[in-house]
């Protein structure tokens, strides 16, 4: 499927009409021109115009027969990455949904990441988030990586290296989980060629020698075959299956094998009208050829993850060469090429039942996905993404026919937690295919699973995490342990929460109520009463800060109310306002001319010695246990040091002041020194 031309805009929309109407070919070309505009004096590095990518993107899309959003999400996938267009402007311009698919493949290019590997991890987290809600997220980005790889020559060598790994680690894989191979083939085709040019030219090299020959050969097949089918009025498509060059390679490396070892060069692909046709075709090419033993394989009964469907055998043609024949319907064809987006292939007024459809058939994807979030970061996302999106796989089933699939690697606790996490937590042992099996017992494909399980078993074993394949099972494990521990903190935190209560003597029922405490959630932003007694059983929060959270106004009012009848004032105004009282301690007299915001008298009051405030200075009080209320500067460094106990402070001016000074705790100021200042009778000159 390389393509080196370049397709014009005006061939772009000439291929859309083939399926759209007037309006959507409208609608998708103002997506153009607005794109067209977003990256004006834009180039590419191969010099060209900006603008030539999204065309391409969007051609690429049109091929695989997308709705209009997908096409006008083609045309603007990279404006608010490149531009200063927002997701805003084009929700506005367009609508909501072509704002969600751009915003699916926009890289996270405006946060700082400590490595590029660290960036791409989660450049493709959020593309496989995105990809979870709506599949034509990947659709775009595959395409967009399509035209990416057939430009990569304009690149410097080591990032044409480091591009094309990553494509043959995630975007190659992804597009065969997604059966779309008319555009797996291409990427790891180009993906190879900079990965390991000297081999990618050698089997270039070694096919064209014999291409002339294969071509002879399958000709006078074909031919053969067509007259045989014919006999029996069966139509057929029959035409050579090309080999791809990666496949060979593979191959080659995988077998340890040399060109000339690689048996299936030769292949046809025969295309039917019905299912039962197929069957028909395989008879005729099983009586016609001697198979080849074990290389049988039925999709159709069994279709693969990917919904591909189709018959593969191997036999032995004219001449003794091996050769591999894949029969299907044009319908198992469509989707055999294009995957998930022959699925939604866009039909006016019908996309909706389009959807409907996909979604059920993206189940699998949905489920693997709800148990990424519990992973610490962005690395480890994608290396248990890998295992189960990328890993070789194997097919197993359940004791009702029912085909599940696993990693390569999985035991029968795999194949537990896939059917459900009860069967997984309470599983004692598995047979299979009739027989006991350890629990470390490696899956293969075709064994029938029965798991044993036991109703006193309700908990899985922390060794299991060692025995696991899939981050599915290993998830859903860990998740055990942790709401386990978290139950337990809970509990811890609750009980803290109440002997702190206790301690002040409050009474717990009387302040855990669900509207004292929703207060306490929002202020320290939990989601719910478990997350708060959590939080102080970890020692997030201290039981002691969320009691004064619960309880300031209740101990405000109860410390007046007790200054109030068991305190008396030290020391007596100036002006002979208050009479002389009996000091509280040691017998120390002060004229301190201060009053209490409230008019509260018979209070006691002392000067702190740690900032020893003058008249002039701002003040604020400080109610001690026992000790009354001691008078601070507001700048004093221990009164910027009461973090948790500021419902303890009270406003308190000098008597006399034409202006009461309330606390700033951020800026705190002083009066100048020397400054003479009037308090009613008295003169006083620090």
């Amino acid at each position: 499927m390389v393509k080196e031309q370049n397709l014009s805009i005006e061939e772009v929309i000439t291929k859309a009409s083939r399926y759209l109407n007037e309006q959507h070919l409208q609608f998708i070309t103002e997506a153009y021109e607005f794109a067209r505009d977003s990256h004006a004096h834009q180039f590419r590095k191969s010099g060209e115009p900006y603008i030539i990518h999204p065309i391409q993107v969007a051609g690429i899309l049109v091929d695989l027969d997308m709705d209009p959003n997908t096409i006008a999400a083609g045309f603007l996938h990279d404006v608010v990455e490149d531009t200063d267009v927002t997701l805003t402007d084009i929700a506005h311009k367009f609508n909501p949904e072509v704002a969600m698919l751009v915003d699916g493949v926009t890289k996270l290019g405006k946060i700082k990441f400590k490595s590029h590997e660290e960036q791409q991890a989660e450049n493709h987290r959020k593309m496989f988030l995105a990809m979870a809600q709506d599949i034509r997220v990947i659709l775009i980005k595959l395409a967009d990586r399509v035209h990416n790889m057939r430009t990569l020559k304009h690149l410097p060598p080591e990032k044409q290296k480091r591009i094309a790994q990553e494509t043959l680690d995630i975007f190659a894989p992804l597009a065969h989980r997604l059966g779309i191979s008319m555009i797996k083939w291409e990427l790891e085709d180009t993906a190879l060629r900079y990965i390991n040019p000297q081999q990618y030219y050698r089997i270039v090299h070694l096919m064209k020698q014999k291409r002339g020959e294969r071509e002879a050969y399958l000709e006078d097949l074909v031919e053969d075959i067509q007259e045989n089918l014919g006999e029996l009025n069966i139509k057929a498509d029959i035409s050579g299956r090309p080999k791809h060059i990666f496949s060979i390679y593979h191959k080659m490396t995988s077998q340890h094998k040399q060109f000339n070892e690689i048996y299936d060069l030769l292949a046809i692909r025969v295309v039917v009208e019905s299912i039962k046709d197929c069957y028909a075709v395989l008879g005729i090419i099983h009586t016609r050829f001697k198979p080849m033993p074990g290389r049988f394989k039925d999709y159709i009964a069994m279709p693969k993850a990917n919904m591909y469907q189709s018959l593969h055998t191997t036999v032995i043609g004219p001449g003794g060469e091996p050769l591999e024949v894949q029969i299907r319907t044009e319908e198992m064809h469509q989707i055999a090429e294009f995957g998930v987006a022959a699925h939604w292939a866009y039909k006016e007024g019908n996309s909706a039942n389009v959807s409907t459809s996909l979604d059920r058939k993206m189940s699998w994807f949905r489920e693997i996905m709800e148990f990424q979030d519990e992973e610490s970061n962005a690395q480890e996302f994608m290396s248990s993404l890998k295992t189960d999106l990328f890993a070789d796989m194997v097919y197993v089933f359940s004791p009702k026919g029912d085909v599940i699939e696993l990693p390569k690697g999985s035991v029968p606790l795999d194949f537990a937690y896939r059917v459900h996490t009860e069967v997984g937590n309470r599983t004692v042992g598995a047979k299979i295919n009739g027989k006991i099996v350890t629990l470390d017992y490696k899956l293969k494909t075709g064994d029938i699973v029965d798991i044993l399980t036991s109703k006193t078993a309700t908990a899985p074993s922390r060794d299991w995490l060692k025995l696991v394949k899939s981050s599915q099972a290993k998830n859903k494990i860990r998740q055990y342990f942790k709401r386990l521990v978290k139950e337990e903190t809970v509990d811890k935190g609750r009980v803290a929460l109440e002997q702190e209560l206790l301690a002040h003597d409050f009474d717990p029922k009387e302040f855990l109520t669900t509207d004292a405490l929703a207060v306490i959630i929002d202020r320290f932003n939990f989601r719910d009463d478990d997350d708060l007694y959590a939080a102080i059983g970890y020692n997030s929060v201290t039981a002691l800060q969320v009691m004064n959270r619960l309880t300031e106004k209740v101990r405000r009012e109860r410390a007046l109310k007790q200054q109030a009848d068991n305190l008396i004032v030290e020391g007596k105004t100036r002006a002979g306002a208050v009479a002389p009282i009996e000091s509280h301690e040691n017998n120390a007299k002060n004229d301190l001319g201060i009053q209490v915001a409230g008019g509260m008298g018979n209070l006691l009051l002392r000067l702190a010695h740690c900032c020893n405030p003058v008249p002039g200075d701002e003040i604020v009080g400080f109610i001690t246990k026992g000790h009354g209320i001691s008078i601070h500067r507001t700048d004093c460094p221990n009164v910027a040091q009461l973090e948790g106990e500021e419902d303890r402070l009270i406003d308190v001016s000098w008597i006399g002041a034409e202006t009461r000074f309330s606390l700033n705790m951020r800026s705190p100021s002083r009066f100048m020194p020397l400054i003479v200042m009037d308090y009613s009778t008295m003169s006083f000159k620090p």
